[in-house]
């Protein structure tokens, strides 16, 4: 064997060995295909499918604080569940508010199936948090962590709703205008979970029919019979006419509104609403518990009250809102503000509020106000970042 020979032997053989561990080498299999977030605009903006299912979902929510002074202020009227007692607090109004809601949506043989959830966290003043004087009275004006409050949690398929909800006796006919403080003169109660169904014809006309469980003392029911709310409505582009009737079933009692939306044009609203409830057994004394002429839904002095207000967008960004508000009592409550988006998302909110309690000697006042006497004024400034 020359050395010629052995050359080109020792070559073939590297070469059948270097092709032999190329046949042996790993295969890297190629990554799996990632599956993004889709965007679902079927009910609107913020929408989003949750991966691997047809339902889409929606979070948001605001971030909110307030500054009060004066004689007059709750920070958010009867739907906050922020109310204090009425004794006189020489020293700024607080509160810090974070709330979260969630959306869902999805398509179904039966209908839209939707779901939607409201949770409020709020840390600021809170007259007599844990102190209280010989009598028993609450003292004091701590800051400290309040109410965390689960104010909406329904579910809905095609008209049909149950759940946590506000009473379709506000929330059908609509609450009392762009105001804060929007109940100076109440005009119902809000909390309660309902059984309900809406019809909308599609022409403009559309109806509720709730059965609602009320809340608190005086306002949940105490039998298997439920208040029931029955509502109709007519919707064009001038505006709307919307009716609703409620019976509470504790004090056997009916109480009713009307009211009428005007679009004047873009930048002016105007709205008018007036109330009648009965009052017969809200006062009886053979009631376990008596209700001071106000029950879950006729929370406006005596038997009849009006409500009015408008709103005109000066610009884009700024808009001035109103409400003037007058009982059976003689109660006048006048709320005014301005409001400023900052930025997109980011609103400013200044607002003056004027109460005078017309029969501030024949009631307890704090039962249904902050206000602590018969002519009262304050003022609140709200920072709110939207999301």
């Amino acid at each position: 064997m020359n050395i010629k020979s052995l050359l080109l032997g020792s070559a073939a053989a590297l070469i059948a060995v270097s092709g032999a561990r190329a046949a042996d080498a790993v295969v890297v299999a190629e990554p799996e295909p990632a599956e993004y977030v889709k965007i679902c605009d079927v009910y609107g903006a913020g929408y989003f499918y949750i991966p691997g299912t047809e339902t889409c979902l929606r979070i948001g929510g605001y971030v909110r604080y307030d500054i009060g002074g004066g004689d007059v202020g709750s920070f958010d009227g009867a739907r906050s569940a922020d109310h204090e007692d009425g004794e006189e607090k020489d020293t700024w109004y607080k509160n810090a508010r974070f709330t979260l809601k969630t959306w869902t949506g999805q398509e179904t043989e039966l209908g839209t199936l939707k779901t939607y959830t409201e949770t409020r966290f709020n840390f600021g003043n809170r007259n007599g948090y844990g102190a209280f004087d010989a009598d028993g009275d609450p003292i004091g004006n701590t800051a400290g962590n309040k109410n965390v409050s689960l104010n909406f949690a329904w579910i809905q398929l095609g008209g049909l709703r149950v759940g946590k909800d506000e009473s379709a006796f506000d929330t059908f006919i609509g609450y009392a205008g762009n105001v804060i403080q929007d109940t100076l003169v109440p005009y119902g109660d809000f909390d309660t979970n309902v059984v309900q169904y809406y019809f909308d014809a599609g022409n403009g006309f559309s109806a509720v029919l709730s059965l609602e469980e009320g809340a608190g003392e005086v306002g949940t029911i105490d039998s298997y019979v439920p208040h029931v709310v029955g509502g109709v409505k007519w919707t064009q582009g001038w505006g709307a006419i919307t009716g609703v009737v409620a019976y509470d079933s504790n004090y056997e009692e009916v109480a009713g509104k009307v009211r009428l939306d005007v679009n004047v044009s873009d930048a002016i609203q105007l709205w008018v609403m007036g109330g009648y409830g009965t009052d017969d057994n809200l006062n009886d004394p053979t009631y376990a518990i008596p209700a001071g002429g106000r029950g879950f839904y006729k929370q406006w002095g005596g038997n009849w009250a009006v409500w009015g207000g408008g709103t005109y967008k000066f610009n884009e960004k700024t808009s001035f809102n109103t409400q003037i508000s007058y009982d059976d009592w003689k109660n006048l409550g006048v709320a005014a503000n301005i409001a400023y988006d900052i930025v997109p998302g980011m609103t400013i909110t200044a607002e003056v509020d004027y109460l005078n309690a017309g029969k501030f000697d024949d009631v307890d006042f704090s039962n249904f106000t902050n206000a602590d006497k018969k002519s009262s004024v304050g003022g609140l400034l709200r920072f709110q970042r939207s999301f």
